[in-house]
């Protein structure tokens, strides 16, 4: 017998350029998993869950720009995929599912395992869904998946039957009704029309006070971006997927936006005549400047990605590089400093007051002292990845980026359980970089413990052994208790809020990796050198105190009203709760020295 289906699977992936898929057996696969038997040019990284497979395969695409592939088995195997997939899909990334199905004699007799799966896929995939159904269609199948995901930034899925894997391939036969198709696919030179960047400069150049906003669309651009910011005196905010793009040492960086940001991109925000956005689409129209307050230009290579976020005046369809580039020429430098002087006097001032919060005392660690001391000690090339949590608040606000860096996150779909396997995704993509991962203890409950398994099983094969997994140990769902109390003005639902304590830090020890506990503040300057130059993968354990207000950048009445409620309906840890914001509270109304 020659090549089977699967056989041909695996080389037509590996003809794109594949050669490591994230997923899980089942008897739903047995085909490719064979077949992966049989070939050493794929690397399958055997993760605990599929879910953590499509986050993987996620992290692979954010952070290589590559396609990321995830396997799983049919029924329950496929369901596990979907919100890996969807954080793919929300961020526009390039992410290739292969799932299996029963044989197809089975489909449509309620067979064990049998899920619609061209149904189940049919909104995450939207752009391109498939099922085999013959030997010689696994061709067009592979390589319209491929290009599409590459072309589109998406989600793509081919399902298998189980029988079909394991029928010899044949080549499409040369006669009408087959597809015939091949290999290949180059990013494409995108580019605006020059009317509309004439346009755009006649808006920017015309601007007084200009803000620009970026994101990870402008990431490969930031030579462009500050050079665009020089000309115009421009402060630049970053939406969270584009915290990386630039360093946070320049001095009219403002650092991040939104309920996670920081104080002097509000005022940029609320203070400007005139707004660029880069390559982001940051959904929060109330951290934007009012309707009719600034004039409008955006840059982004979809165009249905354009003012859906605020009324641009011009929409520029294109790469951020190439388009930023192209209108750099059109640009007058503006000689009145002046706007970008408080811009950065209001960062220097921003930075000061993060001093002074993180090092409020607490009980028993104030956990942005944790990731203010860790900031200075990020080794460079380090590649960071957060969770969705509390502890967002503070990576988005206390860690500066260096150049050289990479950092990402659950962006659109803001999903708990992201951070661990977007770090096992980054290792392998990078096995020479540190690895740096952020998870709070609701999110290491969720899935981060078991993902620690597969850290145990695949380090020794890494160049560099450093893989670090900071946890906030707060027994608390912390984000959301705040949310409710300043949101909703609810107290803490212990039912629903509190989390068992957990010995992460001997669990990793447990496991043959490293734990490092800290529970008091003098502590975790030493603990975060032996961390970082650890010869083998660590879990940092902070046990930290859940009653420090991740404040926003701003406070509405309607939110201070709504906390007020909270409190008064008889929060458990009032006490602690008033005495951490009062604190937090006077550091954002005293003056800070620059």
């Amino acid at each position: 017998m020659g090549a089977t289906v699967s056989d041909y699977l695996l080389y037509r992936l590996g003809q794109w350029g594949i050669r490591r898929i994230y997923g899980y057996p089942g008897d739903g696969i047995n085909g490719i998993v064979g077949a992966l038997g049989r070939t050493s040019e794929f690397e399958f990284i055997q993760v605990r869950h599929e879910e953590m497979a499509a986050f993987a395969a996620c992290a692979h695409a954010k952070f290589t720009g590559e396609v990321g592939v995830c396997l799983a088995t049919s029924g329950p195997g496929a369901i596990h995929l979907l919100n890996g997939l969807y954080d793919a899909k929300l961020d526009h990334q390039p992410v290739v599912a292969i799932v299996g199905q029963q044989a197809r004699a089975a489909l449509g007799g309620h067979y064990q395992q049998e899920v619609d799966l061209p149904v189940l896929f049919k909104d995450v995939a939207s752009e391109y869904i498939t099922q085999v159904t013959k030997p010689s269609a696994v061709r067009h199948a592979i390589d319209r998946a491929v290009r599409i995901a590459r072309a589109e930034r998406t989600v793509t899925c081919v399902i298998i039957p189980n029988d079909v894997q394991e029928l010899e391939y044949q080549r499409p036969a040369h006669k009408h009704g087959t597809i015939h198709s091949g290999v290949g696919y180059s990013e494409p030179r995108v580019l605006p029309q020059e009317r509309d960047l004439r346009r755009a400069a006649e808006v920017l150049n015309a601007g007084h006070r200009v803000a620009m906003l970026i994101g990870a669309g402008a990431r490969g651009a930031a030579d462009e971006v500050v050079e665009v910011a020089e000309l115009l005196g421009a402060g630049v905010a970053k939406a969270l997927l584009g915290k990386a793009v630039l360093p946070d040492a320049l001095p009219f960086v403002t650092g991040s936006i939104g309920l996670l940001g920081t104080k002097p991109s509000w005022d940029l925000m609320m203070e400007c005549d005139t707004l660029l956005m880069v390559g982001t689409s940051f959904p929060y129209a109330e951290f934007l400047p009012p309707e009719g307050q600034a004039r409008g230009v955006q840059v982004d290579l979809d165009a249905r990605m354009l003012a859906i976020r605020y009324p641009m005046e011009v929409g520029l369809v294109g790469d951020s590089q190439e388009t930023l580039r192209a209108l750099i020429p059109l640009l007058r430098r503006k000689g009145d400093r002046g706007w970008r002087e408080r811009v950065e006097r209001g960062v220097r001032q921003w930075w000061k007051m993060s001093e002074a919060q993180a090092m409020n005392s607490a009980d028993p660690i104030n956990p942005q002292r944790v990731f203010w001391e860790l900031s200075p000690k990020l080794p460079d090339g380090v590649i960071l990845t957060a969770d969705s949590g509390s502890g967002t608040n503070w990576f988005a606000r206390d860690i500066r980026v260096r150049k050289g860096m990479m950092a990402s996150l659950s962006g659109n779909l803001a999903t708990m359980g992201c951070g661990m396997p977007y770090a096992i995704g980054a290792k392998f993509a990078f096995p020479e970089r540190p690895v740096l991962a952020m998870v709070g203890d609701g999110a290491m409950q969720m899935n981060g413990n078991a993902e620690l398994i597969t850290v145990a099983k695949y380090w020794k094969d890494w160049k560099d052994p450093r893989f670090v997994v900071l946890v906030l140990n707060n027994r608390d769902l912390n984000q959301v208790t705040w949310e409710q109390r300043v949101l909703a003005g609810d107290p803490k639902n212990p039912a629903t809020q509190t989390l068992p304590d957990f010995p992460y830090a001997r669990y990793a020890e447990s496991l043959g990796l490293e734990g490092v506990r800290v529970d008091r503040p003098e502590q975790l300057a030493r603990a975060w050198d032996r961390a970082l130059s650890a010869d083998r993968p660590v879990v940092f354990e902070a046990y930290v105190d859940p009653d420090v207000p991740p404040l926003p950048p701003h406070i509405s009445l309607e939110q201070a009203r709504h906390f007020a409620e909270s409190l008064a309906s008889g929060d458990e840890n009032m006490p602690g709760v008033i005495k951490q914001s009062f604190k937090a509270m006077v550091d954002k109304l005293v003056p800070h020295k620059e």
